[in-house]
């Protein structure tokens, strides 16, 4: 089978070498060599193995009747979504890791796809190297899953386990981790919550049934948390993470990205440095935990390499059961219950009026405030209870 790679960067070199080094492996699951025939990319590569395969123009590969299948690695919604549309209108399967794309246009591209007898495929656009897609498209369909609570960004996670080991604050692991390759040196879309508000709606998409819009995912990043609030997550045995959450509620779902204090009890407390896990709650299995590496070149490409082997034994034959065009319309994040944790200056006697009982964390070499830990209630609730106090320099929820 011959196939076509859209960009020659880090996750495109990688899918070169993973059906390179797993040549004869690969071609045995598939039950036929993979060829890559064309690589798309603005720039040569002069000296590379690669370069003799180099076209710089999409129409070569849309218009070679050999092409059945295209990869892309480029990133970002355009031109992304132009040359997957092409590509299936070509009758081309398609596969990704780029999650903009999926987020925003999955359910069309899997629509067409579908009304095609092609696949589109994107196990890497979530969690890099760990299954998660399939498992949720297949050995989960006959579950309801009612709760899906992941560790999404490597960034993150590794800057918020430095923090943690190291008492850092937050702009000395920013500055270490784009040092390391880590970070991007615009990190906005990893410290803010937007690369995983982007998985967590791909996600949601596939357990509902519909198209959820990341954007409407409530989100907060990682920016505000300090050493302090490290120093108070440890005082009462916890972790901070940022987790991505969807919950099945009366009305459909509802999802967020936000910091979290983890107890150590929970499936993803001692999920650390750059890797990534999703814990999934089904009404049948219970729970169930993914963990691996959620990015890198190679873990990554490893994923793309395992779509494209779906598509070789699945010729004319659709395998993702997808989400339709039709719009979830997530529920209010504030309708889910919850404890919560906050530093202020205010006194007791405002706390308890506000909140009732509480527990009170002090720490001596943090003066002039403390921490409390607030009984159950939902988000509007604590909104409400929150209003009443003038000096509440913290919040962050607990599980």
């Amino acid at each position: 089978m011959k196939i076509a790679l859209l960009g020659y960067g880090t996750i495109g070199s990688g899918v070169a070498e993973v059906l390179s080094v797993n040549r004869e492996s690969i071609a045995r699951k598939a039950g036929e060599e993979i060829e890559i025939k064309y690589v798309l990319d603005l720039r040569d590569f002069p000296g590379d193995p690669i370069q003799p395969k180099i076209v710089h123009q999409f129409d070569v590969i849309a218009e070679d009747p050999e092409i059945e299948a295209v990869v892309e690695a480029m990133g970002g919604v355009e031109p992304a979504y132009s040359f997957a549309k092409a590509s299936l209108l070509a009758g081309k399967s398609f596969a990704t890791s780029n999650k903009a794309l999926v987020a925003k246009c999955g359910a069309e591209l899997m629509e067409l796809a579908r009304e095609r007898g092609l696949n589109f495929l994107f196990e890497a656009s979530v969690g890099g190297g760990i299954p998660i897609i399939r498992p949720l498209n297949t050995s989960l369909s006959a579950d309801v899953v009612e709760e899906i609570t992941g560790i999404l960004n490597g960034t993150t996670n590794y800057m918020l386990s430095k923090m943690s080991d190291f008492g850092s604050d937050f702009d000395e692991v920013l500055k270490e981790a784009q040092q390391k390759g880590y970070a991007e040196a615009d990190p906005t879309a990893d410290v803010e919550g937007d690369d995983a508000a982007r998985k967590i709606a791909i996600l949601t998409s596939i357990v509902c049934g519909e198209q959820v819009n990341f954007e409407e995912v409530h989100k907060e990043g990682i920016t505000k948390i300090s050493a302090v609030d490290i120093k108070y997550a440890k005082a009462i045995h916890r972790v901070i993470k940022l987790l991505a959450q969807s919950r099945r509620c009366q009305d459909g779902y509802c999802a967020m990205v936000a910091p979290v204090m983890l107890p150590k009890s929970h499936p993803l407390y001692n999920v650390d440095d750059v890797f990534n896990a999703v814990f999934v709650h089904g009404n049948v299995l219970g729970d169930g935990m993914f963990y691996g590496s959620g990015a890198g070149k190679l873990p990554t490409a490893s994923a793309v390499a395992a779509d494209i082997v779906e598509i070789v034994k699945n010729k004319g034959r659709d395998v993702m059961s997808g989400w339709s065009s039709k719009v979830h319309t997530l529920s209010d994040y504030r309708k889910v219950e919850r404890r919560f944790f906050l530093r202020t200056t205010d006194s007791r006697e405002a706390v308890e009026e506000a909140f009732g009982n509480v527990e009170y964390i002090c720490l001596p070499d943090v003066p002039g405030e403390m921490g409390v830990l607030t009984g159950v209630m939902t988000e509007a609730v604590y909104e409400e209870k929150a209003a009443a106090l003038s000096n509440i320099l913290q919040m962050i929820r607990v599980e």
